[in-house]
């Protein structure tokens, strides 16, 4: 399993990953050195769906990336977020503009993305963090956006030609979601991460939300977890870590 792991990762920091159930795994750097956030394209019947868009510093890699990956304009059939965070929905708004495709998100979440602020459906942090992180990775006018899709628990992706259906996964956000594909393959956002081991998300807004939605995941048939931040890793090495 260690193995797997370093392959695994360094294909990952490598940029472009291929992966089972034709994935592309995209890993984007954060500003001021705060780590990586992970994009996953997903091939649709027709098309592409994308799962999140990392920050805007990282838009010319994205896009790069997703040209090499063949999603071209009049390609990308959704833009879907899995939470308000700039990390995750900084170049939705360009993305949308640029290559078509409707944007999906939690209604919770929303708000967020609208008016660029990460802190308006969550508990206030302390003053200096509410001043500075809006300065420092807040969304700018160009970057806001209203989503075309409301998505909620159970929500199927059938019309965007992904066989594949939202669950519900408030804690670090309100609005948080994840994406299960038919055949196990789940998209976690922020709830759990590994850039160290699989665990649980380092940073959460309702903490016993949290550990509802993640007690939640024992109920569901998921093989391989793709996480915001980190590598990807299997349900049993969540469960025995």
């Amino acid at each position: 399993a260690g193995r797997a792991g370093s392959r695994c990762r360094s294909l990952v920091d490598a940029g472009v990953t291929s992966m089972p159930l034709l994935l592309t795994s995209i890993a984007l750097p954060l500003p001021l050195g705060m780590g990586s956030v992970n994009c996953y394209l997903l091939r649709a019947r027709e098309g592409f769906v994308l799962v999140d868009t990392g920050a805007p510093n990282a838009r010319a890699r994205l896009h790069r990336m997703l040209e090499d990956s063949g999603c071209l304009p009049g390609k990308l059939n959704l833009i879907l977020i899995t939470h308000g965070d700039f990390d995750h929905a900084g170049n939705a708004a360009q993305l949308r503009r640029a290559l078509g495709g409707q944007i999906g998100m939690h209604a919770d979440d929303a708000r967020m993305a609208e008016i660029g602020d990460m802190f308006v459906n969550r508990s206030r942090p302390n003053a200096i963090l509410r001043v500075l992180v809006p300065l420092l990775i807040g969304f700018g006018k160009a970057e806001r956006f209203s989503p075309d899709v409301l998505l909620e628990d159970g929500t199927a992706l059938a019309e965007y030609g992904l066989d594949a259906r939202v669950i519900g996964l408030p804690g670090h956000s309100k609005g948080s979601i994840g994406i299960l594909t038919a055949d196990g393959n789940f998209f976690c956002g922020d709830l759990l991460e590994s850039t160290k081991e699989p665990g649980p998300g380092s940073i959460m807004d309702d903490r016993q939300a949290a550990l509802a939605s993640m007690a939640r995941l024992r109920e569901l048939k998921i093989r391989m977890i793709y996480p915001g931040h980190g590598v990807p890793f299997s349900m049993d090495q969540l469960a025995s870590g």
